[in-house]
């Protein structure tokens, strides 16, 4: 899949298509300069909070939207990782910034790959620390929702549905997997 960048990022020359020595794919090339341009998938990280997992009191913790794409709908709380941050630090601070909540990450859960937008989403299972929430301004407001509950047709995104159905059967089974897999 050739990806269009029309500039060099170095010299601000317009870029060709060209398969690199030992490459196997084309790639934005700077005729000028030579620099290549590897654009690579962007990594999306969040979380899949729970409140008294196991308990009488369990809740899964969504976000629903307060931006596009998908405004009023359903998520769990992730986003873009930043430069500087871990997997983990990324999704701990997506938790924070789109519902205020503090989280235990109990381990890696899935990485799905959205190959046809270029993305990776990572989401990492998680214990909230309390229910002191606060939605940021990407979220119009927190959820808590038992398994039951939980707003199926109301979410945002496929890979936001199949980390809950993947969640839901393995806290069924009461053991946990990582899980990795594909959406088209």
């Amino acid at each position: 899949m050739a990806v269009e960048i029309r500039f060099c990022r170095r010299c601000g020359t317009p870029t060709e298509q060209h398969i690199p020595d030992m490459e196997d794919r084309l790639r934005p090339c700077c005729p000028n300069c030579g620099y290549i341009d590897y654009v690579n998938p962007i990594n999306v990280v969040g979380t899949i909070p729970v409140w008294d997992e196991g308990g009488p009191d369990e809740r899964i913790l969504l976000c629903r939207r307060n931006i596009e794409p998908r405004k009023g709908y359903w998520t769990l709380p992730a986003g873009f990782l930043e430069l500087g941050e871990t997997l983990g630090e990324g999704a701990a601070r997506e938790t924070r910034e789109e519902a205020g909540a503090r989280v235990e990450l109990l381990g890696l859960f899935s990485a799905i790959d959205v190959v046809h937008v270029g993305q990776v989403h990572v989401l990492f299972r998680a214990r909230l620390l309390d229910l002191d929430l606060e939605a940021g301004p990407e979220t119009i407001e927190n959820g808590l929702f038992t398994i039951d509950e939980i707003p199926w047709d109301e979410l945002a995104f496929r890979t936001v549905r199949r980390g809950l159905e993947l969640w839901v059967e393995d806290h069924r089974s009461g053991s946990y997997a990582v899980h990795t897999e594909a959406v088209g």
